[in-house]
């Protein structure tokens, strides 16, 4: 099986090598990631600009191909350039922090696992809950569940997006797996205003803690110690209310 892995942490991140090490039990492994971190890029690609890719040793353990872009942007370098013939699975991950809820449509992870579904390659997004301040975490742990979620997953049609949560493994081990939807509940956040150096007034984002959902979602089934699985969707057409539309006189 060939197999491209990625992320929006840098291609230094340890969760990446942690699932590269996994990864190479099943199948040959192409590592393609950003340079740096771009968490938070969401499904932006560079344009405007060439992107400069360089091939690096990551510290003894692989070498993949650095990026200074990103993630989609590493996908489709990827699948047009860079990747000798098809891929059969794209793993975006080991996130460090989950990507759950609205943080779906920010999270690089999910834009690159996305990207591969416009590409028509089965795609899966695996990302670890953050721990309480001063806890590291535990991605060779989160790597071998991550990996055997992945092997119950297989195989995966043309174009699918699984999107893969663990918890807080410090807590103890996963309760189970949970199959849930996306929670669309968004945060309980607010900006605190402040002066610079320079006195001007800037906005620091905090208090982002997702809202309480009625029914079981991934953010609800990860309080709750569960691994998480969603399926999602690149089309995001809403085709009942389009047919809607449709009926009417324009």
């Amino acid at each position: 099986m060939q197999i491209l892995l990625t992320n929006d942490d840098g291609i230094f991140a340890p969760g990446l090598a942690a699932m590269y090490k996994e990864l190479v039990k099943m199948g040959n492994v192409t590592v393609i990631a950003p340079s740096g971190s771009r968490s938070g890029a969401s499904h932006s690609i560079t344009y405007s600009q060439p992107l400069v890719c360089n091939k690096v040793d990551i510290n003894g353990q692989f070498v993949g191909f650095s990026v200074q872009g990103s993630p989609a942007d590493c996908v489709k370098l990827a699948v047009m350039q860079l990747h000798d013939g098809p891929i059969d699975l794209l793993v975006a991950g080991i996130n460090n922090g989950a990507n759950a809820g609205i943080n779906v449509y920010y999270s690089g992870t999910v834009a690159a696992a996305m990207e591969g579904a416009f590409l028509k390659i089965p795609a899966v997004a695996m990302s670890l809950c953050v721990e309480a301040p001063g806890v590291p975490g535990d991605f060779e742990k989160a790597a071998e569940h991550c990996a055997g979620i992945l092997k119950k997953l297989l195989p995966l049609k043309s174009g699918d997006v699984i999107n893969v949560n663990i918890p807080q493994l410090s807590k103890g081990e996963p309760k189970g797996v949970r199959v849930v939807p996306q929670s669309s509940q968004g945060f309980d956040e607010y900006y605190i205003p402040q002066k610079n150096e320079q006195g001007q007034t800037v906005f620091q984002l905090t208090g982002i803690q997702h809202l309480p959902d009625d029914e079981p979602t991934d953010t609800t089934a990860l309080e709750l110690g569960f691994i998480t699985i969603t399926s999602l969707a690149h089309d995001m057409t809403d085709h009942k209310k389009t047919r809607k539309l449709q009926q009417k006189k324009w």
